[in-house]
């Protein structure tokens, strides 16, 4: 990658930054529960170092996967950055993830270990179940849902549990964590991969992006080179976003230890909720998913926001009209950005622009490029104004996806986004269309095959296709139809419901199943989504009964 060995340890990784904060503010709080817990920097620092120091006692070498399968809360952090400076890999998984994608996640990375808390511990030991069923060998569930490759290299994790009562063969989180913190070796190769962060995969199975150690430091410093700053020191930042996916990961947490300011952590987004934590803590930055301002639209916020300075809203595109109408509200400003987790995650910020036009989504941050290419793959000149698929380059793109780099960035650093786009004059980007069927639900990425695999195997199911549609809420939401000739439609939707909540995470489940006598096919028997997309957008319009 392009000046990855310009990279020194001082930027090695996000667990380094633990240590140089506590170094210079030791007692400065550096990250508070919204239920009272907290950590100054100096105890953040040694909680990082009795967790890195346990994980090797406990026999984890370097390159060894961990999956940390827990809320938003202190030892997310700790466990998160812990196998961050023990140079074993961290897993972040959705705590509303099913039993059943939990354990396709264990075969695909052949993680050692996974951590969990006492609302997701019952999960994982479903989870750890399928591992034995196909441990054991025979026709299991794992076992239709990965391919054999996969399955040969799976073992049996160890669980750890953190804060309620332990099953025969689990471990505590208090005997992991070692007495004392003890030195561990530096990092001295910074393309070590550090985490994998599981997206949808367009073969129905999750695919996992390889950030190493360079890719997020390299983006932790890219976002801290905006001028006004995102985050300074004197901030109290709201931490509602899922510390299991990038966006919390690096572009707040990440950038909270870069700038040394103090993490409010809140298990999930409340409208008033989180209104009150935000005037209890004196929040002054707010990072967000779009949603929110659909949560927000009907709540008076009339001397509720009064500590915050900026909201900043990524992981999805948010229209030019509700963030206006959202400024004309508050008088806060709202800065929007781009990211994918590809990139560690973030690409571009209207804190970039000259003068951010409505409606886009910024420039890009120092130390990254941007180019459009068109369907030959020629780079679209930017003078034509024509939009093209976006590609990026920088030292925060990731290595490609596990297990074998494959599909990372082309042998001169340029990736492929599948996000079509236009850049004007002044380098402002704006979104316009999805190359890929990529469903982005409240931030969060849907393949359609994956809830295609998963309607597929209802009895009676002889044809399914899924499509995203507008969402107020959400952005958007899924879809399915589904052909079951000579079925009861009610039948058929009940059953597709329940397969989809039982093995899929929530935001991945159809918010509307149509039950139709036939999908429309192309000459390649090829389901026509468009035509589908065409249908819903009559429907919005009022055209559809």
């Amino acid at each position: 990658m392009p000046g990855a060995a310009a990279l020194t340890d001082a930027v090695a990784g996000p667990a380094a930054l633990v240590a140089s904060a506590a170094a210079d503010h030791p007692d400065k709080l550096a990250v508070v529960e919204s239920r009272g817990r907290s950590l100054t920097w100096a105890g953040l620092d040694d909680e990082v170092g009795r967790v890195a120091t346990g994980l090797a006692a406990a026999g984890v070498v370097a390159g060894y996967r961990i999956i940390v399968l827990t809320s938003n809360r202190l030892e997310f952090v700790t466990t998160y950055l812990g196998i961050l400076r023990a140079q074993a890999v961290a897993v972040p998984l959705s705590p509303g993830a099913s039993a059943r994608e939990v354990a396709r996640v264990v075969a695909d990375c052949g993680a050692r270990m996974i951590v969990a808390d006492a609302d997701t511990v019952t999960t994982v030991r479903a989870a750890a179940a399928l591992v034995d069923q196909a441990l054991a060998g025979g026709e299991t569930t794992l076992a239709q849902d990965v391919p054999a490759e996969v399955l040969a290299r799976l073992v049996k994790p160890r669980v750890v549990v953190i804060g309620t009562t332990l099953q025969p063969g689990e471990r505590s989180y208090d005997h992991l964590r070692a007495d004392t913190a003890r030195e561990v070796p530096a990092l001295h190769d910074p393309e070590r991969i550090a985490a994998l962060l599981y997206t949808s995969g367009t073969t129905g199975l999750p695919r996992a992006a390889m950030l190493s150690h360079r890719a997020l430091a390299a983006n932790i410093e890219q976002v801290a080179s905006v001028d006004p700053p995102m985050i300074h020191g004197d901030d109290v930042v709201l931490g509602v976003l899922p510390l299991f996916h990038v966006y919390g990961l690096n572009a707040v947490l990440g950038a909270v230890l870069r700038s040394r300011a103090k993490l409010v952590l809140a298990d999930r987004f409340d409208a008033q909720g989180t209104l009150d934590l935000i005037d209890d803590e004196a929040i002054s930055v707010v990072p967000v998913a779009p949603p929110v301002f659909a949560h927000w639209r009907d709540v008076d916020l009339a001397d509720r926001l009064g500590p915050v300075r900026v909201v900043l809203s990524g992981s999805a595109p948010v229209s030019a009209a509700v963030v206006e109408e959202f400024v004309a509200r508050t008088g806060i400003p709202v800065h929007q950005g781009y990211g994918l987790t590809e990139a560690a995650p973030v690409v571009t910020s209207t804190l970039c622009s000259v003068a951010a036009p409505a409606g886009s989504v910024g420039a890009t941050l120092a130390g990254i490029d941007l180019r459009l290419v068109d369907e030959s793959g020629a780079v679209v000149p930017e003078e034509t104004g024509d939009p093209g698929e976006i590609q990026v380059r920088g030292d925060n793109l990731f290595s490609g996806y596990w297990p074998d780099g494959a599909d990372g960035p082309d042998s001169d650093g340029w990736w492929s986004t599948g996000d079509v786009g236009y850049v004007d004059g002044n380098g402002d980007v704006f979104l316009v269309d999805r190359v890929k069927e990529l469903v982005i639900v409240s931030g969060f990425n849907v393949y359609p095959v994956e809830v295609e695999r998963v309607v597929a195997e209802v009895d009676d199911v002889a044809d399914v296709a899924v499509i995203g549609v507008a969402d107020d809420t959400t952005g958007e939401a899924v879809v399915a139809y589904v052909v079951a000739p000579g079925a009861h439609p009610v039948v058929v939707e009940v059953a597709v419901r329940a397969a989809c909540e039982s093995s899929l995470a929530r935001f991945k489940v159809p918010s509307r199943i149509e039950v139709v006598d036939r999908l429309p096919h192309g000459v390649t028997g090829k389901a026509q989504k468009g035509r589908l997309r065409g249908l819903e957008r009559r429907r919005a319009l009022g055209l559809l009964e």
